[in-house]
């Protein structure tokens, strides 16, 4: 069987990582994972729920599935060979494991329930079951340009649509109606939808980071957050701009100030080889600076690309070294709890000296002194 590109290449480089954790075989059910090594674009209903598998061995790749998803699966995942469970999905997966003389059986150990896995115990005895939590994510980490191409569309119809949004705003409208209002707005500019439920956050709601659009009402002179992001051909962006209903006041300058300066200051110094602790610092240490350290409790960053927040996490905790190729979020933030907040949100690329800037957006005010 002939495997179309991306998917030949990716596979190789699967089945490289398999042989190196000693796995004889590797079962994926995350669906951003399944996507990325098979085409396949079915989403899952829910948790317990799922439209279909990969069991990809040394050789051989499957797509495990049932009569809902038999066309499309065979439509979409044309390196793979289709196989429609009719006894259930662990006892296909058993089939198959013996069939292929599996010693190792690999499988993503954060994506499984437990009663799944006990079910695979019960049905797979003899044959070694091993988490292999993170060995696709690791091949995602890096964009190929087709990738790159993708959340850059992703971006540019958030950000038409982010303006558009802007345009309509005005005080009284609800929390709500601004968010439905951007997201029908990106659907109609071509998205598949949005990645992620879109927050907007005024007012007090403001000083909450990943507050639920609500019935507020908007009122004159407020920090208004929004932040979210469409999805094209599977691909996410993410971007958060903080904007004002009316003339802002002193401490809405003063902390729009900070988190701006702090974003450039990140901009200007992360690159390939520093680690997601540092490029995290980079950043909060301005915020620090300024006396509002407690106030900016998430990390800098993270991956985007099929999933919304993906692997790097720039955090202050475990350390991962930035690489060429990745796509990651700039996004300090200084919430103050009654009053609001500020976030600032950009995507970009790490090259070999820095970082390209994605967004072309600049909608940015200065408050600096003159």
């Amino acid at each position: 069987m002939k495997i179309l590109k991306p998917y030949s290449e990716r596979l190789r480089r699967l089945r490289r990582h398999m042989i190196k954790a000693g796995l004889s075989g590797l079962w994926v059910t995350r669906p951003e994972n399944r996507r990325y090594l098979s085409g396949y674009t079915a989403t899952d209903p829910q948790l317990n729920e799922t439209s279909g598998s990969l069991f990809i061995t040394r050789r051989s790749q499957y797509l495990l599935t049932d009569s809902r998803y038999d066309l499309q699966a065979a439509r979409e995942a044309k390196a793979y060979t289709v196989v429609v469970y009719q006894d259930g999905l662990v006892n296909t997966l058993t089939r198959l494991a013996r069939n292929h003389r599996i010693s190792k059986l690999g499988f993503e150990g954060d994506h499984v329930t437990v009663t799944t896995y006990n079910e695979m115990l019960g049905s797979l005895k003899g044959i070694e079951l091993l988490s292999a939590t993170g060995l696709v994510e690791s091949l995602r980490l890096i964009k190929d340009q087709p990738e790159i191409r993708k959340i850059v569309r992703a971006l540019r119809i958030t950000e038409t649509a982010l303006a558009e949004t802007v345009n309509f705003m005005k005080p009284g409208l609800t929390e709500k109606e601004v968010a439905h209002y951007l997201e029908d707005r990106m659907v109609a500019l071509g998205a598949e939808g949005a990645a992620f439920e879109t927050i907007v956050a005024s007012g007090s709601n403001a000083a909450l980071p990943h507050a639920i659009p609500s019935n507020r009402r908007i009122k004159e002179s407020e920090t208004i957050i929004i932040d979210c992001g469409a999805k094209f051909q599977g691909y996410a962006a993410d971007m958060t701009r903080t904007i004002f209903s009316g003339p802002p006041r002193r401490w809405m300058k003063e902390i729009y100030q900070l988190v701006r300066n702090a974003q450039l200051n990140a901009l200007k110094n992360i690159k390939p080889g520093m680690t997601t602790v540092q490029a995290d610092a980079s950043a909060r240490k301005i915020i620090e600076a300024g006396g509002y350290g407690p106030n900016f409790g998430h990390s800098l960053g993270h991956g985007v690309g099929l999933a919304t927040h993906e692997a790097p996490s720039l955090s202050q905790i475990r350390p991962t070294e930035l690489q060429e190729g990745m796509v990651v979020t700039i996004e300090p933030g200084i919430y103050i709890a009654g009053r609001g907040g500020v976030r600032l949100e950009e995507m970009v690329l790490l090259k070999k000296n820095g970082v390209r800037l994605l967004n072309q957006d600049r909608t940015f005010f200065d408050f600096s002194p003159v």
